[in-house]
């Protein structure tokens, strides 16, 4: 399996070239829908897994790529949503690209405002798709921000059953406080357009710890220890938090991984991921 390394900051940038396909009326039939755009910008592209045998008891969970908000694209889920779909055979997927900073352009809260409607887009298709209306959503790095930010932030909008977050960072002031890497701070003001020190409410409001009520959906968190860019303290912090609204939370920590899993680690947070929505998934 190959190594499962989405680094916030540098990914590798990939497109798809397969043909878009329309989908089936028949819910016996499994079906593989790319590209389809929730959005007028190139970027807003969605792929769609629907299972077959599907009904409206059927999850969706929609996976959320890294990148430092910068970077990455979708495809880098394409040799893991097989994975997932072993494990979980009845569940749908949807594997999303957003708009990435580019100098100027697109700058945060543009990434957020993406996946919002991105569920939007997804949640008014349901009946099409023929699966349920409920969600769970899974982020790696970046994207895991952006999943539990999606999650606690916006859940009057779409209540999901469940948010799995890879190493996503959940306080961006304290990264830009307390980085584990010194180019972190740098890397935020490029993303914000901002220091902490000249607008903190960006960053308040773009930290989903900020964000958790008693209502915030059961939390998985999986995070290197040797992590060289998101500390282990700022999932530490958000398993407090939601500790302390009585929200399920499940920590699970690799000792010997880093910004990225591979190996046993990959497998045993593939298995994590399948366990956690066997409780909190239906």
């Amino acid at each position: 399996m190959r190594q499962f390394l989405l680094i916030l900051g540098v990914s590798m940038i990939m497109s798809s070239c397969r043909k878009e396909t329309s989908l089936p009326t028949n819910p016996s039939i499994a079906k593989t829908e790319l590209n389809q755009s929730y959005g007028s910008n190139p970027l807003q592209k969605v792929d769609i897994y629907l299972p077959a045998n599907r009904g409206d008891s059927t999850l969706l969970a929609i996976m959320i790529h890294g990148g430092s908000w910068a970077s990455g694209d979708k495809t880098e889920f394409n040799t893991y949503i097989p994975e997932l779909q072993k494990r979980l055979p009845g569940v749908a997927f949807a594997n999303v690209n957003y708009r990435l900073v580019n100098g100027n352009s697109n700058r945060f809260p543009a990434q957020e405002e993406d996946i919002q409607w991105v569920v939007e887009y997804l949640q008014s298709r349901a009946e099409e798709f023929q699966i349920s209306d409920d969600i769970v959503l899974i982020g790696v790095s970046a994207g895991g921000h952006l999943a539990l930010l999606q999650g606690y932030k916006h859940n009057s909008q779409v209540q999901p059953k469940a948010i799995i977050s890879l190493f996503g960072p959940t306080d961006l002031a304290d990264l830009y406080t307390n980085p584990v890497n010194p180019l972190t701070p740098i890397g935020l003001i490029a993303i914000t357009g901002y220091s902490l020190e000249q607008n903190p409410e960006v960053y308040s409001n773009a930290s989903p710890i900020n964000f958790v009520d008693e209502h915030s959906a059961p939390t998985l968190i999986l995070q290197g220890a040797q992590d060289s860019l998101v500390s282990v303290n700022q999932q530490l912090m958000l398993k407090v938090k939601l500790e302390e609204k009585n929200v399920p939370v499940q920590l699970v920590i690799y000792p010997n991984a880093g910004h990225g899993f591979y190996g046993t680690n990959l497998t045993d947070a593939l298995d994590q991921i399948r366990d956690f929505l066997f409780i909190y998934g239906h």
